[in-house]
């Protein structure tokens, strides 16, 4: 990897980086934990308020046969989940249909005061065409294609997640490129390109994939988001559509920006601290090495849909492939959106995988077609999971059920 002599592109790029969400959420309403507009003293709590889309009409579905068969607390909660703020997701379309839904996406935002988190998904040869196989035919329609989202968005704000999976699953990590890796190289510059039309929006934040704590380490994902482009972006995501708990997800955070900042100053990254090091042995190197203060480094935001009850460990030798990631059991939702971090690295907890949506057909090394952790067949990635949905509301932490005292949600159960 080519190192930079100089400091100055990565540092002027980030000095906005640190305005990024007050350009975002600049004269927006408060908003309370539940996602509603808070008022009086309350109101100094949270200064954001993201949009919430239209539910799942599968979930409202569930809502109603809940609450027929007279189970109306666990319908609250549900409904709770469903009305949170969370973000919509653009893919498999054309670009006329894309901007169409991008406008009319800011649009609504713009008239309710909200800032919407658009999440692009459509990068040719998406998810190594596994269980959320598509993405555009070619490099060139989907150039054509993020252009079009940049000119549905146009001066409108917008949180923009770009392309989860992009990066930490490459096509040279799934055997899909040439021995020249002229897959992958379309990739980088497939997602740079998007960074370089969408970044400059005048309300418009970008965050490129990181990947999770339990995937790649620091060393290794860092050259890959230099490679992309992440010093004209606003920063990286982590924990998209996974089920780490937040604590784990910003703590990498924290060290995949310290790295990038290293890399950016001609460090090299595989001197950089990862998960396995003491975080206060850590955090002196990072003091040492980052360079300057925690604004002027790369930012994040971190996917807490589903990091209530951290990760699914399966128990050794029962699965030959336990795909910890697919519809794991005994998940909850977790923290709620917010950009009251109290971390001036992590810029927002997002809802970005639409909590209830499955991750797909888990078969852990079976035959099938039943997943053998459920003894169900999993709907489709995409499809709403009546079973999960009702997991992550009963085990959520911080709770979204009401108390059948006091009709307030309240801690564990």
């Amino acid at each position: 990897m080519r190192h930079r002599s100089t400091a100055a592109p990565f540092t002027r790029n980030l000095a906005l980086a640190a305005t990024a969400l007050a350009l975002l959420t600049a004269a927006l309403p408060p908003v309370g934990a539940d996602g509603a507009v808070t008022s009086g003293s309350d109101r100094d709590a949270d200064p954001v308020r993201f949009h919430t889309p239209a539910a799942n009409p599968d979930a409202l579905a569930q809502h109603r046969e809940l609450e027929a068969s007279g189970d109306a607390r666990t319908a609250a909660g549900l409904l709770a989940m469903v009305r949170a703020p969370h973000a919509v997701w653009l893919g498999d379309s054309t670009p006329a249909e894309v901007e169409g839904a991008a406008r009319a996406t800011v649009e609504a935002a713009a008239r309710e005061g909200t800032v919407p988190v658009l999440v692009l998904y459509n990068a040719p040869g998406r998810d190594c065409s596994q269980y959320s196989a598509g993405g555009a035919g070619s490099d060139t329609a989907y150039t054509d294609w993020t252009d079009a989202v940049a000119r549905g968005i146009g001066a409108h704000r917008a949180l923009v997640v770009l392309e989860p999976d992009s990066l930490a699953l490459l096509p040279s990590d799934c055997g899909q490129d040439d021995s020249e890796g002229t897959r992958t190289a379309a990739r980088y510059a497939a997602v740079r390109h998007a960074v370089d039309v969408l970044e400059p929006l005048a309300g418009t934040a970008v965050y490129l994939d990181a990947g999770h704590p339990g995937w790649h380490a620091v060393e290794t994902v860092v050259p890959r988001l230099v490679k992309a482009g992440v010093d004209r972006a606003t920063g990286f995501t982590v924990n998209i559509s996974h089920y780490h708990s937040d604590a784990d997800s910003a703590w990498f955070g924290t060290l995949v920006s310290g790295c990038l900042a290293h890399v950016a100053r001609a460090g090299d990254p595989h001197d950089c601290p990862d998960r396995s090091w003491k975080q206060a042995d850590a955090r002196t190197w990072l003091a040492a090495h980052a360079g300057g203060p925690d604004a002027d480094r790369a930012h994040f935001v971190t996917d807490t849909s589903r990091a209530g009850r951290g990760p699914w460990t399966p128990t050794p030798g029962v699965h030959t492939d336990p795909q910890e990631w697919c519809n794991p059991p005994g998940r909850g939702l977790g923290p709620r959106p917010t950009a009251e971090t109290g971390d001036p690295l992590h810029d927002a907890k997002l809802w970005i995988k639409t909590p209830g949506e499955s991750d797909g057909h888990c078969l852990r090394g079976s035959a099938g077609p039943e997943d053998p952790e459920r003894g169900i067949v999993a709907p489709k990635a995409g499809d709403w999971f009546p079973a999960q949905a009702l997991e992550l509301v009963r085990l959520a932490d911080p709770a979204v059920l009401p108390s059948p005292a006091t009709g307030q949600a309240h801690g564990r159960e």
